[in-house]
């Protein structure tokens, strides 16, 4: 389950890291001769656009749109009321209401005079999304990750990381050793307790006794030499730890070992 706050800490990610990427998403742009980005964000397809803006509230639908030489701009399908606070958590000045998307977009090329863009990954977008963006006079061309999404590449994206596998460790060090003798879904709560406490934003405990597969707390009592393997959200960052202390992190769902 997402929980937490969602905020930014600048001396954690400072505003030119949030620069340095659209930077390069923007020379993309100009080798490809496409006036703008557009970066689909949601529930499942959050991280991509809060590595461009720290953009993140995962219920609901957003275009994240990257000009050429603009600042982005936000077609945002939550209500205004909540505009000032995604301007305070965010690099995003310009955040406008999305309605079914398809018209805001359209509007925003036509009042700029965009007549061919990208769109991240466009192939995956909802269906409805890209049948009705496929469908327009604007020509939407797909811009695949890789050219300009490389979290394994940036290194504020793997500092971050690897604070969160510093914690995690920690934690795990403090109450492994306690664990044995517990059922395993109270021990889930004490470690889900400190995870959240600080900053878990999603997370995931799969354990076990040896005897299966890791999995969610069933009930068992904890045995001598249990094992705990993590995943873990902090701030948009993914890592997964087991706990022998071996570092592997990803941009959930998708990994980068």
């Amino acid at each position: 389950m997402k929980r937490g706050l969602i905020t930014w800490d600048k001396s954690e990610i400072p505003p030119a890291v949030f620069e340095r990427r659209i930077d390069r998403v923007r020379r993309v742009l100009v080798e490809r001769e496409l006036a703008a980005l557009v970066v689909y964000s949601e529930l499942w397809r959050s991280n991509q656009a809060r590595f461009f803006s720290n953009y993140m509230p995962y219920f609901n639908r957003a275009f994240l749109v990257i000009p050429r030489e603009l600042p982005p701009t936000l077609l945002c399908g939550l209500s205004p009321r909540v505009y000032g606070w995604i301007r305070s958590v965010t690099t995003i000045e310009d955040v406008r209401p999305a309605g079914n998307f398809a018209k805001p977009l359209f509007d925003l090329a036509a009042e700029r005079n965009w007549t061919r863009i990208g769109a991240l990954d466009f192939p995956q977008f909802p269906y409805d999304l890209y049948k009705v963006l496929q469908a327009g006079t604007l020509q939407v061309e797909n811009v695949e990750s890789a050219a300009v999404f490389v979290p394994s590449e940036d290194e504020s994206e793997i500092a971050m990381r690897k604070k969160a596998a510093a914690f995690v460790q920690s934690i795990l060090d403090e109450e492994i050793p306690n664990g044995a003798g517990k059922l395993d879904h109270h021990f889930v709560g004490q470690l889900e307790r400190r995870f959240r406490r600080a900053g878990a934003e999603d997370l995931i405990v799969l354990l076990t006794n040896g005897d299966t597969v890791p999995s969610p707390p069933r009930g068992a009592v904890l045995k001598p030499g249990f094992s705990v393997s993590i995943a873990l959200e902090y701030r948009g960052h993914w890592v997964r730890m087991p706990d022998n202390g071996e570092f592997m992190w990803g941009s959930y769902p998708y990994e980068y070992a």
